[in-house]
């Protein structure tokens, strides 16, 4: 049965992420569109310092993992990965592009900033990234 809110995630092994800076483990509270807040307590059961490796252990099966949607995207589209509690999000904060100035912008900063913008658009990734779509992935049907 899979879990309905945060809490549920406890009782499965999990995945989580060490700080390169720090050496503390990385501890999410996620919210759902209600505001209300629940922190994500994984079973520590594998440990890593890198994004691409939380997902390719959630893809062998080794637990579940909170990761930004941007690493997890296209595993999710294939049905490699599934969100199990999709009505809750991490905020992992805002994606941005930044540039020194609007004034004299080189053309191929501007073409650059287009293609992003245009990618969004076409690709409803603002919409796919959103927080109500959740986070926590663990592998797909077989």
């Amino acid at each position: 049965m899979r879990p309905t809110d945060p809490t549920g995630l406890s009782s499965l092994d999990g995945m989580v992420m060490r700080s390169l800076q720090t050496g503390r483990i990385r501890h999410w509270i996620m919210r759902d569109a209600a505001g209300r807040e629940m922190p994500t307590l994984l079973q520590e059961s594998v440990v890593v310092n890198n994004p691409g490796a939380m997902r390719d252990a959630a893809l062998l099966g080794l637990g579940v993992a909170l990761v930004a949607m941007p690493d997890v995207l296209s595993a999710l589209d294939k049905g490699d990965l599934v969100r199990l509690v999709p009505r809750w999000y991490a905020d992992a904060g805002a994606i941005s592009v930044y540039y020194a100035s609007r004034t004299l912008l080189p053309a191929k900063t501007r073409a650059f900033v287009d293609w992003v913008s245009d990618a969004f658009k076409a690709q409803r990734l603002a919409e796919r990234f959103a927080g109500g779509f959740g986070q926590a992935a663990s592998p797909g049907p077989a």
